[in-house]
């Protein structure tokens, strides 16, 4: 399953970036501190150019702290960019904020000279809610749902310090994935675009390996080796009652009941990437991307030689 999810307002809030980065001094980009690779929108980087850039984990209280340090370590060695992690328990958020914006833009931030930032993240990443905590009133209307802002605002979060906010965006075709699969148990994609027992067989297939200690706690589960998603699947829905007529087993039901553990923490704090993994996976889509354009291409060119609209290359000896 290919997950895609890019509603009509997510077509103006490209069009909004574009025009509103010429005046812009420094770019926020909010990342989910559980899928950093994932949650960082690769049209953002193209619509920015080479403007400073903030990278902000947030919800990392929901994250593996060991694996938040390497992300943090993998952002901060990248040249014009800082990375900093956040949580709902900071009491001075825009003060971390603030901070780092004036060490990538020092120039800026007095009355004279104001700093202009924007600040862009996926769906559901917790913007609303950071910045309504920045501004200390409920600027924005949050929700625990893909989609909910859908108009540029902009917010005074200080003297000389201008914020403009804009709506939760993916891109057009992801190419990662496992990605799509992250984002899609994360809450980044709307309900309708996924299967629920799908992206919770991914996420199992995560699990087991990389937190079976997480797993076999909240579940009550016995990890023997060699054990598969599905069986995992089967036995948690067993467990939590999820149990239709004749002993089947109701795996929509237990699909939906790991997700949402997932999302709240229950589970316990995980990061479901690492650089060295997304790393990995980005090449391996990039490949496959550009072997689909060239099989496209292929079938364009044949198609346009049919209609007479190009002419038909000349034949060669090995031909």
């Amino acid at each position: 399953m290919a997950i895609q999810w890019f509603p009509g307002h997510m077509h103006l809030t490209k069009k909004a970036i574009a025009e509103r980065i010429k005046e812009i001094d420094v770019v926020i980009e909010l990342l989910d501190a559980r899928l950093p690779g994932s949650s960082a929108n690769p049209m953002l980087a193209e619509l920015t150019g080479a403007k400073p850039a903030l990278k902000v984990l947030n919800k990392q209280d929901l994250a593996d702290p060991a694996r938040t340090a390497l992300w943090l370590e993998h952002y901060n060695s990248q040249p014009g960019t800082r990375a900093i992690g956040l949580d709902a328990s900071m009491s001075t958020p825009a003060k971390a904020l603030i901070d780092a914006c004036h060490a990538l833009a020092p120039t800026r931030g007095s009355m004279v000279k104001p700093m202009r930032v924007l600040i862009c993240g996926i769906p559901n990443v917790g913007k609303s809610t950071l910045i309504n905590t920045l501004t200390g009133k409920r600027a924005t209307k949050t929700g625990d749902e893909a989609g909910i802002t859908k108009v540029e605002q902009r917010l005074v979060l200080a003297d000389g310090f201008y914020l403009w906010d804009t709506p939760g965006m993916l891109w057009p075709r992801i190419i990662v994935a496992k990605s799509g699969y992250n984002l899609a148990a994360s809450g980044a994609i709307g309900r309708n675009a996924f299967e629920e027992e799908e992206v919770a067989l991914e996420l199992l297939d995560y699990l087991i390996p990389n937190y079976p200690q997480a797993l076999a706690a909240r579940y009550k589960l016995e990890l023997t080796p060699g054990i598969t998603d599905e069986q995992v699947l089967e036995e948690i829905g067993r467990k939590r009652g999820a149990v239709l007529s004749k002993g089947r087993i109701n795996l929509q039901k237990a699909a939906e009941i790991v997700i949402y553990e997932f999302r709240a923490a229950t589970l316990g704090r995980i990061t479901l990437e690492t650089p060295e993994e997304f790393a990995q996976w980005l090449a391996a889509g990039q490949l496959l991307d550009a072997e689909r354009q060239v099989k496209k291409d292929k079938i364009e060119t044949s198609r346009l030689i049919k209609l007479k609209k190009i002419p038909r290359p000349p034949r060669t000896d090995a031909s």
